[in-house]
């Protein structure tokens, strides 16, 4: 017995490597972690020393998305790593291997202490804050699921489909994909939408999504999801072709 070309919904997004399909009504965007520890000078990652240029270039992007998200009354998530002030809730060798690497969460820098509720390094940046209604999902680990709510929360509301923004795409998105995946979620990754401190750390993410017919998920540049979100509310149609901006990966 063959499969169906599409799932159910009403909405078609050109992706890779099938296309996503989805309604509103139960489908949440995700914004994952874009804190200024993790994408704003003399954060965690610019004290690590990256890039943090590869992480920023996603704001703009997210924001659009936000935007029309918002405008479409679909539900929207945020999520922040953090820990709490007496770091009773930080592992040992996760504080460990960061001051190992040159920047010990929990230590001072310039955005106040690394990854600490309420230091304005944790905080979320003025660009993508959330809004009166929109969850706020404050997390201890990489992944979005774990010592969080968020999967009750899901739940409550009605949502099957998450859209993935955020970063980093290797760590905090991927886990949470991962984790979304193996909880019955059905997940579209958003190539443009999030960025990683290694430009080959985050193409080989994108890759892993797209093996085995799709095995977290699908993956499709936010101009797509945009024309297909458009493209219904005006009448025009109800899918959108390939984007000249799409990544893409080899497979």
């Amino acid at each position: 017995m063959f499969a169906r070309d599409v799932m159910p919904g009403a909405y078609r997004v050109a992706a890779e490597p099938y296309d996503y399909t989805f309604d509103l009504e139960n489908t949440a965007l995700v914004i994952i972690d874009m804190q200024a520890d993790f994408c704003a000078p003399g954060g965690y990652i610019d004290q690590l020393g990256y890039d943090i240029s590869l992480t920023a270039r996603t704001i703009e992007p997210i924001r659009t998305v936000l935007a029309t998200a918002r405008q479409m009354g679909m539900q929207v998530i945020h999520t922040r790593e953090g820990h709490r002030a007496d770091l009773s809730d930080l592992p040992f060798n996760k504080r460990w291997r960061s001051q190992r690497a040159g920047a010990g969460i929990g230590d001072r820098g310039p955005l106040g202490r690394i990854l600490v509720r309420g230091e304005p390094g944790w905080e979320i940046i003025p660009q993508l804050a959330p809004i009166d209604g929109e969850p706020v999902i404050d997390k201890p680990g990489k992944g979005s699921f774990y010592a969080t709510d968020l999967e009750v929360l899901l739940h409550r509301r009605g949502m099957s489909h998450l859209l993935l923004c955020g970063i980093t795409t290797d760590v905090c998105v991927h886990t949470t994909m991962r984790d979304a995946n193996d909880r019955g979620f059905e997940c579209l990754l958003l190539e443009d939408c999030t960025g990683a401190s290694d430009e080959g750390n985050y193409r080989a993410a994108l890759k892993m999504v797209t093996m085995q017919g799709g095995v977290f998920g699908a993956i499709a540049p936010s101009s797509s999801l945009l024309a297909s979100l458009r493209g219904w509310s005006d009448g025009s149609g109800r899918s959108a072709q390939p984007s000249a901006q799409h990544v893409g990966v080899d497979v």
